[in-house]
């Protein structure tokens, strides 16, 4: 049985591939590459190890027992499905956050809206809804009112820590 070397990129060690003859194609080795590490939507880009050179051909031989390097590719013609990432847009929307738009909902609004993704309204505005939502199990019902209170912008200098501290001193009194 041969074998070639191969590892990506991204790894430190080599994993071997076993195959019959004393050469195997570029393209068979991408395929039992893509087949035994379970890969989907990409393309290998396959170079020598020791030269660098990158095997264009997919008919090229690689001899027995070459190690090779493995670079995984987006394949051509698929978008991306990653939405998180919003770019930076100059346009009417930027400008409508910063002069105050009517259309754009309140913060009381927006601390009860449960899509903050798509609600409409300035990115600060949405930060704060989501400070606020995600530390809302934790507090009495008490220290949510007065941390609402504070999101909104109502008791400037007034910190939420301090709130939720004198909130449960007096639940525990009562």
């Amino acid at each position: 049985m041969s074998c070639v070397h191969y590892r990506f990129q991204s790894r430190l060690t080599y994993d071997s591939l076993q195959f019959e003859g004393l050469n195997i194609t570029v393209g068979e080795l991408k395929r039992q590459i893509m087949r035994r590490e379970r890969l989907k939507f990409c393309q290998l880009k396959i170079s020598k190890a020791q030269t660098d050179e990158e095997y264009t051909d997919d008919d090229a031989l690689i001899p027995k027992n070459t190690s090779v390097i493995i670079r995984r590719v987006p394949a051509a013609g698929l978008k991306s499905s990653n939405r998180r990432f919003v770019g930076h847009q100059a346009g009417p929307s930027a400008k409508s956050s910063q002069t105050g738009d009517s259309s754009l909902l309140s913060l009381e609004q927006l601390l009860k809206t449960e899509n903050l993704a798509e609600a409409k309204a300035s990115e600060e505005d949405k930060l704060k809804a989501v400070m606020y939502q995600s530390s809302l199990c934790y507090y009495s019902s008490r220290a949510a009112a007065l941390l609402r209170i504070s999101a909104s912008g109502g008791a400037q200098g007034f910190p939420a820590a301090s709130c939720w501290r004198w909130t449960t001193q007096t639940e525990r009194e009562s």
